[in-house]
Order: structure tokens, then C-alpha cells, then sequence
């Protein structure tokens, strides 16, 4: 039987090299082998949060109560920058979040491949009138 012959059967028989991005260095990630985590974990996490949030008069006024998602950031050494509003319930509680956020302690750092990296993360605080 004839064979067709192109000339390229050995880069035929070669599958495609499947290139993985490599992250940039000082780009936040979203999803890493060991997540940052507040010192002394989740309950320390909301006893800061209780002892540090003050209910916004207008709020309170007004009846305002849900929850205000906080992205920011927690770089390489623990530290937190980058506190922005993700979604908001307005009333100051909003400026509250923010606040309380921008003073927390630092956090245990985020770790890829055991070395810490920048770690976008988003926390919900709640609000709710008693």
C-alpha cells in the first residue's frame, strides 16, 4: 500500500506543550495552597470584629441591618492594605466595615509553595440590631 509522506510526521507524533501561567509576583491571588487566617483563628476573628464595631447611629436609626462584604488584601507579611467595599448596605455601616477592617492585627500570611504570597480576600461583616 503507498504511503503519503509530508515531510512533518515527527512533529505530527509531538503533542503541544501545555503552558501554565506563572502568577506575577505582586499580583493578589484569589486561591492558594494555605489561605491567610486571622491570629488565633476564625473565634479571635469575631471577637476583634465584636469589640471593634461600633452600630452607625443612622443605621441604628433607620433600622439598617445586613451584611457589608470587605475585599482587601493580605500581603506578604501579614499586613492588611487595599480595604475596599465589595457590596455595601449603606447607613455608614459600610464606612464602619472599612474602618474596623483597616485596624485588625496582622494575619497569618497566605503560603504557595511554602513562601508567602499577596492574597486578595473578602470578608462579610454583619450587622444586626438587637
Amino acid at each position: 500500500m503507498p504511503s503519503i509522506s509530508t515531510g512533518d510526521e515527527a512533529s505530527l507524533a509531538k503533542e503541544p506543550e501545555k503552558v501554565i501561567p506563572t502568577p506575577v509576583p505582586d499580583e493578589p491571588q484569589v486561591s492558594v495552597q494555605e489561605m491567610p487566617s486571622f491570629t488565633g483563628g476564625e473565634a479571635e476573628l469575631y471577637s476583634f470584629l465584636s469589640k471593634s464595631l461600633k452600630y452607625p447611629y443612622d443605621a441604628r436609626d433607620l433600622g439598617v441591618q445586613g451584611k457589608v462584604y470587605v475585599e482587601f488584601i493580605v500581603e506578604r507579611d501579614g499586613s492588611i492594605s487595599n480595604v475596599r467595599i465589595k457590596r455595601g448596605i449603606g447607613a455608614g455601616c459600610d464606612e464602619e466595615a472599612a474602618r474596623v477592617v483597616s485596624l485588625m492585627p496582622k494575619w497569618n500570611p497566605g503560603k504557595q509553595n511554602g513562601q508567602p504570597v499577596r492574597v486578595l480576600f473578602v470578608l462579610p461583616i454583619r450587622f444586626v440590631l438587637n
